[in-house]
């Protein structure tokens, strides 16, 4: 008799994943969009405030913070109440926080609201990818979640329309103002997306998940499984809490460790190089609008590097991917720090953001799948929120070393060094989890 968990894993591919897919896909694009947004506001606002460099640097770095206590609070909080509570909650959060940054009236208040933009996309982000990875099969899982990372790099290019077209005739506050708008998606999401069925499992709820994976199985045409046996209820209602501080044991801590050093160096490099990008363009001699054509094609480019890392990631496996694409990254920020010309700044910077958030979708693959069901959402927020602290401290890192145009080669062999650390410690201290089944 197959368990809730083998009836998940061994599905076809069919309408319901896509569906559920294409769901998640809006919200984390909508995620990249609010994100996004404050990098290509940050050069208007230096002008229009006479912000410092430590000063462009926190806003940045604030926005981290509240991402790192969301991951947190929101992955804990998610393997006790139900990831679906979370997703909607925080969505909410997010929106209306990037609307409310558009009311900002002086630097602090701006500090405030994205704080409060940065709780609600932390804490969004590790539920939806526990939630997709648990309907996800298991022959597919890999794929799957590298595709819906890849709604960051369309949300991202959407905030570089928005702010390439509004900006520069309506105003930065316009810009905000537009990111306020998903909070109207929740209405949908609440009753298109179904709770977890292994989260109800585990709190016992065998009923309801018998029910949503018999609904799944008739919608997919498959032969619908029996009822979970009176073994299995009574195994799925005595799964214990799971403690943060387990996260340290014997059981988890070389996963642990190896993800948290992951989660750490691509954070820092992410949002040390595509925070400041728009500024750094500027600052090597080129106009606002001639940054954000830069950056409207690097962000192009992520699109492809997406699809690579999921035609990959159940190919050749999590590891070998992850190892490749990290070290394609570190090269590329090396000569990306080095180039002169325009066509060289497009050809480096193009294939740096194509290794860079082709990384991204592995990492979202590989987190969830090294903790059970009990543990997923509490250990991938806790790796996110860990890896928040380098995205706290690359701005501050990047404004401290930005002396001149002269430094920006330096910042660049950074974030190369970053990266290899990163390469080598999926290579030391990873598990290989291709076709692997949940837990």
């Amino acid at each position: 008799m197959s368990t809730i968990t083998e009836r998940l894993g061994n599905l076809p591919l069919g309408k319901f994943h896509w569906r559920l897919l294409l769901i998640m896909c809006l919200g984390w694009a909508f995620d990249a969009m609010d994100t996004g947004i404050i990098s290509f506001v940050l050069p208007k606002l230096i002008a229009t405030w006479k912000l410092s460099s430590a000063q462009v640097g926190f806003v940045g770095s604030v926005g981290l913070i509240g991402m790192a206590l969301g991951a947190m609070l929101g992955g804990t909080i998610a393997d006790y109440i139900g990831r679906k509570k979370v997703f909607a909650a925080t969505l909410i959060i997010y929106s209306l926080g990037t609307g409310a940054c558009g009311l900002s009236w002086n630097y602090e208040s701006l500090l405030f609201f994205r704080f409060l933009v940065g709780f609600g996309l932390g804490g969004q982000l590790p539920v939806a990818i526990t939630l997709m990875s648990e309907y996800s099969p298991t022959n597919y899982r890999g794929r799957m979640i590298v595709l819906l990372e890849s709604a960051w790099a369309f949300g991202w290019l959407a905030a570089s329309i928005i702010s390439y077209l509004i900006i520069p005739k309506y105003g930065w506050e316009v810009a905000f103002y537009i990111g306020a708008i998903p909070a109207l998606y929740v209405f949908y999401l609440w009753r298109a997306v179904p709770e977890s069925a292994m989260f109800l499992m585990k709190k016992g709820q065998v009923d309801e998940a018998h029910a949503l994976v018999s609904d799944i199985e008739k919608q997919l045409g498959v032969t619908q499984g029996q009822k979970p046996s009176l073994a299995e209820m009574q195994t799925a209602a005595s799964a214990p809490a799971f403690s943060v501080l387990q996260l340290f044991s014997p059981q988890y801590i070389k996963r642990t460790a190896c993800l948290w050093i992951l989660w750490f160096c691509i954070v820092f490099s992410y949002y040390g190089i595509f925070l400041w990008l728009p500024t750094l363009l500027v600052k090597a001699g080129h106009d606002m609008v001639k940054s954000f054509e830069f950056v409207l094609w690097m962000t192009v480019a992520q699109i492809p590097g997406y699809f690579a890392a999921a035609a990959l990631v159940d190919k050749i496996g999590r590891k070998a991917t992850m190892a490749s694409f990290l070290l394609g990254c570190a090269f590329t920020a090396y000569m990306f720090g080095s180039a002169v010309s325009v066509s060289d700044i497009y050809l480096w910077g193009c294939l740096m953001s194509f290794f860079n958030l082709g990384a991204w979708g592995i990492l979202y693959t590989y987190t969830p799948e090294l903790y059970p069901t009990e543990a997923r959402s509490t250990g991938v927020g806790w790796a996110a929120g860990f890896g928040r602290i380098g995205g706290i401290a690359a701005p501050m890192v990047v404004a401290a070393m930005i002396t001149g145009p002269d430094k920006i080669p330096l910042v660049f062999m950074m974030f190369t060094a970053v990266l290899v650390i990163a390469a080598l410690d999926m290579i030391i201290l990873g598990d290989e989890t291709k076709q692997k089944a949940l837990n």
